[in-house]
Formats: C-alpha cells, structure tokens, sequence
C-alpha cells in the first residue's frame, strides 16, 4: 500500500491517544512529535511539516476537545481533518470546456510515466464518464514515445493523432484539435515531450503549445517514488505553465508518500489522480479524504463499494450467493466470482479499504501471492464440466490427471477439494444459524 511506513507510524502514534478519557496538552505535545518524525521521515516537505504541526496543536489544545466526552477521538478527528486539508480537502475534477473538446496537456519528466498516464486517463473518461476521447502525439524527439501512444491506442480501440516527427508539436496540437471538431470527440489528451531535467527549450516548446491550443487543464504527471525530487519538478513546471493538476504514478509501490502529502501545499495544485498500477484501468480520481482514512488505519469503504460496482455483476452476484446457502455452488461459480474479485485489484489492497484491518491478527504481513490465485485456477480448469459440478467424482485416478493438466501436484488438488467442500459447509452453517438453527464451529478455509 501507498504510505506504508508514514501509515504505521500515524497509526501506532494516535492508537495511544484513542482511548483516553482525559487528554493534557502534554499528551498532545507528545502525539505532535511522533508525527512530526514521522511526516518528515516520509520525505514531506520541513516547511509544510511545520505549518501541519502548528495547526494540530492548535486545535488540539482547544476547550472543545479538551472538555469533550472524548478527547481522544476528537484529537485524531483533527488529525484527520488536517491531513485532507494538506492533501486538498475535496477532490479536484477535470474542468469542461463550454465547447467541446476539452483539452489536456500532460507534461512532466522522462521516466515519470507520462505516456502510459496518458493512455490510462483516456481510459478512465471513456470508461467511468463515457466519453470519446482523442490521443494525440506530440512528442516529436522520441520516436518510441509516439509508437508507445499508438499501441496503446490500439489496446484501447482509441484513435491516435500523430503527424511523424517532421512536423511541430504546435502544430500537431492543432491539427488534432481541428481533427477532434470534425469527428465529434469531446476530449483532446496531448502527451506532450519530455526531458531527464527541466530545461529552457523543454519549457519553450510547452509554453507555446500552451499559448496556441488554450488548453483547459495542464496535467504534470510526477513519480511519487522520487520523493521531494517531486515537489522540485512540480515547482518548476508550475512557475513555467501554471499547472491546474497533478497525476502521481506509482502510487502503488514501495513510496515513503511525501511528494502526495507536499505537492499541494508547496504549489496550491491539487492532485487529480493517482495510478495505482501498471494495468490501463489502474487510474484512480484522488480523493484526499479517503486517502487520508486509509493512511490512518481507518479505511476506504466508498473506494471499495465504487470498485465492486464497476467489477461485479450485481444481478450475477445474487446468484452466487444464493447458490452458495443453498449448497449448490460449483467450482464454475467459484472460478467465476475469483475472477471478478481480482479484477478490482490486489486482494491486500483490497483488505487495506476495510476499517480496522491493519489491526486484525495476521494482517499485518498479509501478502496475498497473485501465482498461487492461478495455480488455484490451472487446477479447476483442468477438471471436466462434470467434476466441477461433483466434485465428489473425483478419484485418485482423476485427481493425478489433474494435476498433470494443471502443471501442479495430488497434494495441491487435494487441498483445493478440502478448501472447497470446507466453504461449501461453512455456508450451509452460516444459512442454518441465520435461521435460528444450531450450527457446528466452523473454520475458514484457507486460515
């Protein structure tokens, strides 16, 4: 999860002060520390730490909470509230143009993972707003960049604009806004060149392009793994374009988290969204209130409802579960609801939405390996039709078959029928005791 190392030290350090039915400046004097080092630990930028700090204890020290019935909640409320403050309070959504199309520029460094973004952002508006948007390729010095936009383009059944590398950016930025009239899209998405520094020639390009197509938004698209390098870029490319927007990449990976908790309080531009991994669907809108729910343990319940409602068949899913009280849930089912489940992302990240999961036993090093999720798939789709459905057919002559078809061994496949039929017995209980019924312990398959 993003924040790992920021979310366990804020959770350890407000976990202390939950509980406590009297809190004393002294406590909260303490409670400010811990999260001073922590912030700052986690690459945020000293000034912003400061003025962050300075807030808190401000409030924190107030008569509301130091008379409320509880203190403690009140005290990590503020704590809440400051850090979605710090991140931008709302969400930030993409501005419209009054006639269509609108259009984007996304700018940033080489490496950052701007094209990519690119592709992913038209993904997004297509998918979630229904949109029609148009690719454009700008970047005229780097021949892979515009073959990098084109195939992602064809992933997505989207069309590109390209005029080579002969022709100006400025003018295929034109060009394909003329184009985008003419054929109706309602969306201009420039992915613009980049450069391993910020450079006067870099900043020329993108200050004409800028000054001929009047673009509605200026994505800068950052690496959160670089850190405070980040805020620097983002400082840059701001005092250049005037910037209406952030995209951080890598969001997903093994990030101290400061450049999200910076970005916004060094240059007053919020973050639009995030990505959240190397899938073109993994693009999220950044919402500063769940982010800061997540980092404080409390979790992303909205995140998790949008998620299943874009994955999950609800109509489908009634039906699975009925299948599954009723006893009469097959491996075919089985495999099916796996595959919705993983299609809204890592499972660890997943658990991460819930509240309180941090806390559980075990979840705290709960890795999820994504091999073992197909090596559970292999072995079903090697059964026939009538083995998934009756499983009790099953043999030892059947079982070696198998695992010679899914390129795993007996043992494997035994495990998977115990697990199964475990499951199947745990629903028939939890069916039994909803209707007043007495029903056996059970345990959870896979535990």
């Amino acid at each position: 999860m993003a924040f790992e190392g920021l979310a366990d030290r804020l959770q350890n350090t407000i976990q202390r002060i939950k509980g406590k039915g009297k809190v004393t400046e002294q406590d909260v004097k303490e409670m400010t520390r811990e999260v001073r080092l922590a912030l700052l630990e986690a690459d945020v930028n000293f000034k912003v730490v400061k003025q962050f700090i300075n807030k808190i204890k401000e409030r924190a020290v107030g008569q509301e909470i130091m008379e409320s019935l509880t203190p403690g909640q009140q005290v990590i409320k503020v704590v809440k509230e400051e850090l979605t403050n710090l991140m931008g309070g709302e969400q930030s959504k993409i501005a419209v143009a009054d006639r269509p199309p609108t259009v984007i520029m996304m700018v940033g460094l080489q490496g950052a993972g701007k094209t990519t973004t690119t592709g992913k952002l038209a993904n997004l508006l297509r998918k979630k707003q229904n949109r029609n948007p148009l690719l454009v390729a700008a970047d005229i010095y780097r021949p892979a960049a515009i073959n990098q936009l084109q195939t992602l383009g064809k992933q997505l059944n989207m069309p590109v604009f390209s005029l080579g590398t002969e022709v100006s950016p400025v003018e295929i930025a034109n060009q394909a806004i003329e184009q985008a009239k003419a054929e109706h899209h309602d969306y201009v998405i420039i992915d613009t060149a980049g450069r391993l520094h910020v450079d006067s020639d870099l900043m020329e390009e993108l200050t004409q392009i800028k000054e001929n197509v009047k673009p509605d938004e200026i994505f800068l698209v950052v690496d959160a793994m670089t850190g405070q390098d980040a805020v620097n870029v983002a400082e840059s490319f701001n005092e250049q374009l005037d910037i209406t927007g952030v995209v951080l990449t890598k969001l997903d990976g093994d990030t101290r988290g400061g450049a999200a908790l910076s970005i916004k309080a060094v240059t007053d531009t919020p973050i639009k969204f995030a990505g959240m991994g190397e899938k073109l669907t993994d693009l999220e809108a950044f919402h500063p209130e769940r982010m800061a729910s997540r980092i404080l343990g409390m979790g992303d319940v909205l995140s998790l409802i949008e998620k299943a409602q874009e994955n999950v068949d609800e109509k489908r899913a009634k039906e699975l579960e009925e299948k599954m009280r009723s006893a009469s849930f097959t491996f075919d089912d089985f495999l099916e609801q796996m595959g919705q489940v993983r299609n809204m992302g890592p499972l660890e990240d997943l658990l991460g939405m819930l509240p309180g999961a941090n806390k559980m036993k075990g979840m705290k090093n709960l890795q999820i390996d994504e091999k073992q999720l197909s090596h559970v798939e292999a072995i079903i789709q090697s059964m026939t039709k009538k083995e998934r459905v009756d499983p009790s057919i099953i043999n030892a002559s059947r079982k070696k078959r198998i695992a010679q078809g899914s390129g795993r061994n007996v043992a494997e496949v035994n495990r998977l029928l115990k697990q199964f039929n475990e499951m199947k017995k745990m629903m028939k209980q939890m069916t039994n005791m909803q209707k007043g019924k007495k029903g056996k312990g059970f345990k959870f398959p896979f535990m």
